[in-house]
């Protein structure tokens, strides 16, 4: 190693999860990264996003991005300062959003970096409502959804980035917003300071009727990014040309065999058929060519002028990254899940 490079530590993939990430799963290491070539940065690695996609890339099944490999260090959007830089528009002491996975240091491509304004807003945001948690929620609402004034939005995992973003833009839009979260404090939140005009929490024991209560005119877009119980109460209260985009299913994410139960695909489709909805799965980098440079212009405005909330849940340290993951997955975030590394 000559004195130019530079050491990254590390979290690699060292077997592929069954159910629950476990420790033995990761293996933490230090490694010599490359010399820069031509149109590349040294980054230091500020705050890392953690993400339930994250959980899919550690599987091998086929899905709509490669999967991680055995020994490849895990993948993740970053937050880093440019220590070096061998392009002149990027400089060092800038701040710029990247991809450097996780670890403390990353080399990447100029070419896929976007330099932050942190004169207005902590540049993690970055990673979640101006990022991509808070285009998913743009793009997947605004494009799918589709919701019009006076109609009904219900959107679970509410207080988490996409969920929260979901709820805010629906109220932006004209709508009515009801989220679904877990625990009194997160339904608290989401009408006490986000403004939903309902809010359930999805562990009570009647948890089907309180959510009947909540939508006595039905529901006409449901935002689905979790899946499970919360989904088999949601899909009776659809109306009639009701619209579902489908970001993620993160309460499948850990399962090891298909749920208990007798098959309700019948069910789901008959309902789909009766009702004439239209259920869409996406991803958002589909749309992000034709959306992105508006949603940062949307967004950036409505976090200026505060009708658009967001709240982060900081963790602080590398060595942390494993159980923030894990907490991630079962609900144990408030917000958007940040491991910060270093300031």
């Amino acid at each position: 190693m000559t004195s130019e490079q530079q050491t990254t530590r590390r979290i690699v993939l060292a077997a592929r999860p069954h159910g629950e990430p476990k420790d033995s799963d990761f293996r933490f290491e230090e490694a010599t990264l490359p010399e820069l070539g031509d149109g590349q940065a040294l980054l230091q690695t500020l705050d890392l996003s953690l993400d339930p996609y994250m959980r899919g890339r550690m599987s091998s099944a086929k899905s709509y991005a490669a999967p991680v490999e055995i020994d490849q260090t895990m993948v993740g959007a970053t937050v880093s300062r440019v220590l070096k830089s061998t392009d002149s528009a990027v400089a060092p002491g800038d701040i710029v959003l990247g991809y450097g996975g996780w670890q403390t240091h990353s080399v990447e491509s100029t070419s896929y970096l976007r330099t932050l304004d942190t004169s207005s807003v902590p540049a993690s945001t970055a990673l979640g409502v101006l990022g991509m948690p808070g285009f998913t929620a743009y793009s997947g609402l605004l494009t799918i959804g589709a919701p019009k004034e006076g109609e009904t939005v219900v959107v679970a995992a509410a207080t988490g980035p996409v969920g929260s973003a979901v709820g805010q833009i629906a109220k932006i839009k004209g709508a009515r917003a009801v989220g679904i979260a877990g625990g009194p404090d997160k339904v608290a939140y989401l009408t006490d300071e986000l403004g939903f005009d309902a809010a359930i929490d999805h562990r009570a024991d009647d948890f089907a009727d309180q959510l009947k209560a909540a939508v006595p005119g039905g529901i006409d877009v449901y935002f689905e990014n979790v899946g499970g119980k919360v989904f088999d109460a949601v899909l009776p209260r659809m109306n009639t040309y009701g619209r579902i985009p489908v970001c993620g299913l993160v309460a499948n994410y850990n399962l090891t065999d298909l749920p208990d139960g007798p098959d309700r695909s019948g069910a789901l489709m008959g309902q789909i058929l009766s009702r004439s909805l239209t259920v869409r799965g996406f991803i958002q980098t589909e749309f992000a060519k034709d959306q992105f440079d508006s949603f940062l212009r949307d967004a950036s405005g409505w976090v200026a002028d505060g009708s658009l909330k967001y709240r982060e849940h900081v963790v602080e340290g590398f060595d942390n990254t494993l159980d923030a993951f894990r907490g991630m997955l079962s609900g144990k975030n408030f917000g958007k899940t940040v491991v910060r590394i270093s300031e």
